[in-house]
């Protein structure tokens, strides 16, 4: 796959980051200043310049670009440059060591860099509110500090919303490209001003040419839950890639947030394709249960002979295994409990899901998540997250 000039740039960021020890929100910060500053260059056809150099306990990565930058964008971005004219912009970063660039796995960089950014955001909030909580507390006299903090605060809101935007699309990726299957997704948060959610996704072909999807509903809402789902979809991606089978990943990623993150609690979805013979293998921890719709119209849900139970909760892991064969326009479809739970009754929308289903299998498979939540939240008396996939074999 070619890369951008700005996927390389960053790719270059990465590589010098990780060898000389850059703590990753900070090296986060650096990437998206540059990414910033570097994407509208590009797209004129004059890419920036980007050198780097590490010495005497510290990074210095340097950018020219072709137009200078104003002050105002430069107090715009998430990390400020320490040096440099308007032109060539200069980030010092302290460096545990001094190495030769190493190799990096883009996406697990981009996933640690969320991470890390979205962990400082949530203990900045708890600052800013144990502050106020003091502040409120005092005489008076300090309400001219309190009013200055709220500016701060709103200054700070707005901060985080350009973050989060940027991050949006690397908490929603792009369904992987697949001969032998369409794959569709619909994602709304139960805040419609929020761009997160405790809901998450994550899709991506394994070695084996198998596609690996996972599901993800963390308890809670806001940051934190969104910082949890991330966390497990991470955990269940990297052991997914060292090879570990599926029907162990749910109990594994338990076993080793466990410690990490004690209160996490997340019902969790994996499903395994096979483009060679259309198999489907899913494995359920305390999530809904998946809707197959054929391509003669019949609907079933797919129910474990065993149950299991999600991340946090006591024995976790999948239970036993569901395994299917889809035949050519064969229908799946996954989704969060936002799509069944609008009207305050898990089986009722569950038999208004099997009933609405068939009617829109026939549409094209990019249109039926949405058009599945729009028809199901008719009615909504209980808003939450909620994320639908679409699966189908092609004829």
């Amino acid at each position: 796959m070619t890369r951008s000039p700005v996927d390389r740039l960053r790719r270059r960021l990465r590589e010098a980051c990780a060898a000389a020890g850059v703590a990753a929100d900070e090296r986060a910060k650096l990437v998206l200043a540059v990414t910033l500053l570097a994407e509208p260059a590009s797209k004129t056809g004059r890419p920036p310049e980007l050198s780097i150099s590490a010495g005497d306990g510290r990074l210095a990565a340097t950018l020219r670009l072709p137009d200078p930058v104003g002050q105002r964008q430069r107090n715009a971005l998430p990390l400020l440059p320490d040096a440099g004219d308007s032109a060539t912009l200069t980030w010092y970063l302290p460096a545990v060591h001094d190495t030769a660039p190493v190799p990096v796995d883009d996406e697990l960089a981009t996933r640690e860099e969320m991470l890390a950014l979205i962990a400082r955001a949530d203990t900045v909030t708890q600052e800013q509110r144990e502050l106020k909580h003091e502040l409120a507390e005092t005489n008076s006299g300090v309400l001219a500090m309190f009013v200055e903090l709220e500016e701060r605060d709103e200054q700070l809101r707005q901060a985080h919303a350009v973050i989060f935007r940027e991050l949006e699309d690397a908490l929603r990726p792009p369904p992987p490209h697949v001969d032998a299957f369409e794959l569709a997704v619909h994602y709304a948060p139960s805040e419609p001003d929020s761009p997160t959610g405790g809901d998450l996704y994550d899709w991506f072909v394994l070695p084996d040419g198998k596609v690996h999807i996972t599901l993800v509903d963390a308890v809670g809402h806001g940051v934190t839950s969104t910082r949890h789902a991330l966390t497990v979809t991470h955990a269940i991606r990297t052991l997914a890639l060292e090879g570990h089978a599926l029907h162990d990943l749910i109990a594994r990623a338990a076993t080793a947030l466990a410690t990490i993150e004690p209160g996490l609690m997340a019902t969790v979805l994996l499903a395994r394709l096979d483009p060679a013979t259309g198999d489907i293998t899913i494995a359920n921890g305390s999530h809904p249960r998946p809707v197959l719709v054929t391509s003669a119209g019949d609907t079933e849900l797919l129910v474990p002979s065993l149950v299991g139970r999600g991340v946090g909760f006591p024995d976790p892991g999948n239970g036993s295994l569901v395994r299917r064969t889809l035949g050519p326009g064969d229908l799946i479809l996954l989704y969060t409990d936002g799509l069944t739970e609008s009207r305050k009754n898990h089986q009722e929308g569950e038999a208004r899901l099997l009933a609405t289903a068939p009617r829109h299998a026939g549409e094209p498979t990019a249109t039926i998540p949405s058009a599945l939540a729009a028809e199901m939240h008719d009615v909504v008396l209980h808003a939450d997250d909620t994320v639908v996939i679409a699966i189908r074999r092609r004829p």
